[in-house]
């Protein structure tokens, strides 16, 4: 080659002068494919198809989120609890045993020996009580409350279970036994403005069926009666059980077995004396007419009333454990199904939606769209690292660039350009939401733009005069 000549980047220009500077350098090597050329966005039409270049604004932001999408949904066993579900019911209590035959015999004048006097305070809900939520019967409150109220217009009731709860839908698992009705009212409030939902109800007892007293002996039902929110008397118990049925008054008394202790009654002091008549009756009394001379067909009721709560217990703690059983394993179920999902989900098995990030941005990749909700630009820009890169990145040229669906715009693409030079304008990345496929690119400033040049034209300047040499 000639030394009048010089070979810079692959171009031959003539030697360059002292006075030559860097800028008429750039300009002599523009035409030169090794020239750094930065990407942009720009409209028109070009190979690939037709590009759109459309300002963000409220309007058109309005625009662009009416594109069809929904978010991918988690599967549903993310949303399973390992209940045993409403409408559980108690084991049953079973039929009372017959009461014992009428005896012979004689015995002395009956003694009045009545139990003591007890406050029972206010009615607490307990295990196989049933309750109902009582809702307004306006249409708006019942389409507020969706599927819970709707349960509750038709008063569908909920039993309270083995472990004292209740499971409604789209609240869960509620516990109140042992609670008043105010009490349980105030816990269902809570548990509803937790759960978002439309607080206005009242909790009504529909079914009473966790305090009972037994009554039997010469009456004309014997059989067991509910203590409901007004307390039992005796004189109401044997009213409810059909009434006293003896043929002398004088030998009869009416006893009452409660925690280990018998107590007695003569049948003409409970006539004549009011207080005993108002004597209130606790959960597990048994009461027994007698209008017998012995004793022992009171003891023998009262024993076959002991052995029948004896077996209800025992019912009762089989049926709490097979529930704690199911529950186990149906909560093992769950998350062994949940673990699995999120094993799949690790391999990266399962199709996903994706935002990709390019340009000046702080990180170039992609940002995995979530599960049940959808996301916006500012979620991609400030929550994923992939934020305008301080230096080098040109606030004025930020795009979402989103091709079109339509087969009759095959290859066109619209860039919605959001320019931050105006902070304000941020506001608008927190409303434009992205689809899957989007991508968000950011232009370089054109300071960075001329320093790549340099940095491309510098080897050039250095190498130039050794090849001048030659």
């Amino acid at each position: 080659m000639s030394k009048n000549y010089l070979a810079i980047g692959g171009c031959i220009v003539r030697p360059l002068t002292l006075a030559l500077s860097a800028f008429a350098l750039a300009g002599t090597l523009a035409g030169c494919s090794t020239i750094y050329r930065s990407p942009s966005v720009s409209a028109g039409v070009s190979d690939t198809g037709k590009v759109r270049v459309v300002a963000m604004t409220p309007e058109t932001v309005l625009v662009a989120n009416r594109s069809a999408y929904q978010p991918q949904t988690l599967p549903a066993v993310f949303g399973l609890s390992a209940g045993s579900g409403a409408g559980a019911s108690p084991r049953g209590l079973g039929a009372l045993p017959d009461a014992p035959s009428t005896q012979e015999g004689a015995r002395s004048a009956l003694r009045l020996d009545p139990p003591p006097a007890v406050n029972t305070g206010p009615y607490t809900i307990g295990v196989g009580d049933v309750v109902v939520l009582s809702t307004p019967s306006t249409q708006g409150t019942v389409g507020e409350l969706t599927g819970l109220l709707a349960a509750q217009n038709s008063r569908n009731g909920y039993t309270v279970q083995d472990d004292g709860s209740i499971n409604i839908p789209d609240v869960g698992r509620v516990r109140l036994a042992g609670l008043t009705v105010d009490e349980g009212e105030a816990l269902l409030f809570q548990r509803l403005v937790e759960n978002q939902l439309d607080p206005t109800f009242s909790l009504e007892v529909s079914e009473f069926n966790s305090r009972r007293v037994s009554v039997g002996g010469a009456v004309g039902q014997p059989g067991v009666l509910p203590i409901t929110l007004t307390p039992l008397t005796l004189g109401e118990a044997i009213a409810a059980a059909g009434s006293v049925s003896v043929s002398d008054i004088d030998v009869s008394s009416v006893r009452i077995y409660r925690d280990g202790n018998m107590y007695q009654i003569p049948l003409e002091d409970l006539y004549s004396r009011s207080d005993l008549q108002n004597l209130r009756l606790v959960a597990g009394d048994s009461v027994f007419v007698d209008a017998d001379y012995d004793l022992n067909r009171a003891e023998r009721f009262f024993a076959q009333q002991i052995q029948l709560k004896q077996t209800t217990v025992a019912g009762r703690q089989i049926a709490l454990g097979e529930l704690t059983t199911a529950v186990s394993l149906r909560r093992a179920e769950l998350n062994e199904r949940r673990d699995n999902f999120l094993k799949t989900l690790e391999l990266d098995a399962v199709d996903r939606g994706y935002v990709y990030l390019s340009g000046e941005v702080r990180t170039q990749g992609r940002f995995t769209l979530p599960f049940n909700r959808k996301v916006v630009l500012a979620d991609a820009l400030f929550d994923t690292g992939g934020g305008i890169a301080k230096k080098t990145g040109d606030a004025s040229e930020v795009y979402v660039l989103r091709a079109s669906s339509d087969v009759r715009e095959f290859g066109a693409v619209t860039a919605w350009h959001l320019d931050i030079r105006n902070a304000a304008n941020l506001a608008m990345s927190s409303r434009f939401e992205l689809r899957p496929d989007d991508i968000v690119f950011i232009a370089e400033n054109p300071v960075t733009r001329w320093g790549r040049v340099v940095d491309q034209i510098t080897p050039s300047l250095i190498t130039a005069p050794i090849n001048a040499l030659d």
